[in-house]
């Protein structure tokens, strides 16, 4: 996929979410939005677009940038269950890793994840479930030929009254049957923590901690420190949340960026 061609796409997508705006309920404020967006589970179908910068990435120390494209859909399974989905497609320019070679622009591998949460639950919320990923790369320098599976949990703490939502995102992924590529047993943490003034303006740290378990012990861990701000904004009728982040890797693998930065324009639609 070509830069041009991801720049329609998401231009596209924002279409589609301006033009489905009608039905977005307007008597929400703007910090109840803001919270409803930093709860990764809440029973709200939003359209988050997350750039990420990557700096000095490789042996080159090339820029690399990934363009994740994450919808998250629920399901009221019933009055006390919800399934929450969440898929995150990675739109990729990746740089050259060696001299002579050209950067290469594409389709990563999807990640599907599907969480299992109580309807109304307050103050203390989780959700348990899977996660798949989907071997959906364009080109093999994009990601893995092999499937993954493993086990998601996220829980978080949000109250009406309390400026406060914090939480973590947890997962591991094994790679299954065979490939070509190497198999992989990956671990992800991702901790939130936010900060919500009137208007919708917050504060946000969301790292996201990785570690690869196949890899040496002392290229294994990234952990990234850092944070940034956010706000809502409408487009129309369309509450759009907004944010930018930076990190600086105080640990990571000897071709992993320093420096990350991103950007993210999440579009909410409460029902």
């Amino acid at each position: 996929m070509k830069p041009t061609d991801q720049i329609a796409l998401a231009a596209g997508l924002l279409a589609l979410g301006a033009a489905l705006a009608a039905p977005v309920r307007a008597e929400l404020s703007a910090e109840e939005l803001a919270k409803m967006a930093q709860n990764p589970i809440g029973n709200l179908i939003s359209l988050p677009f997350q750039d990420n910068v990557n700096f000095n990435v490789g042996p080159e120390n090339g820029t690399q940038n990934v363009l994740n494209i994450q919808p998250v859909i629920p399901f009221e399974l019933n009055a006390d269950w919800n399934l929450i989905t969440r898929t995150i497609i990675p739109v990729i320019s990746q740089p050259a890793f060696a001299p002579g070679q050209d950067r290469s622009n594409g389709l990563g591998d999807i990640q599907f994840t599907a969480f299992l949460s109580p309807a109304n639950a307050s103050g203390l919320i989780w959700g348990v479930g899977a996660i798949a990923q989907l071997p959906t790369n364009s080109n093999d320098r994009l990601g893995n030929d092999r499937w993954g599976l493993g086990p998601s949990f996220v829980a978080l703490h949000l109250d009406k009254g309390d400026p406060w939502v914090y939480g973590a995102l947890v997962n591991n992924v094994w790679s299954v049957g065979s490939g070509d590529d190497p198999s992989y047993n990956n671990f992800l943490l991702q901790p939130f923590l936010n900060y919500n003034f009137p208007e919708g303006l917050y504060l946000t740290s969301s790292p996201v901690i990785t570690a690869n378990w196949k890899a040496d012990s002392d290229d294994r861990w990234t952990v990234p420190l850092g944070g940034g701000v956010g706000k809502i904004f409408h487009l129309g009728k369309l509450p759009v949340n907004t944010q930018i982040q930076a990190f600086y890797n105080v640990v990571a693998p000897d071709d992993g960026p320093d420096w990350t930065l991103r950007l993210q324009a999440q579009l909410l639609f409460p029902k």
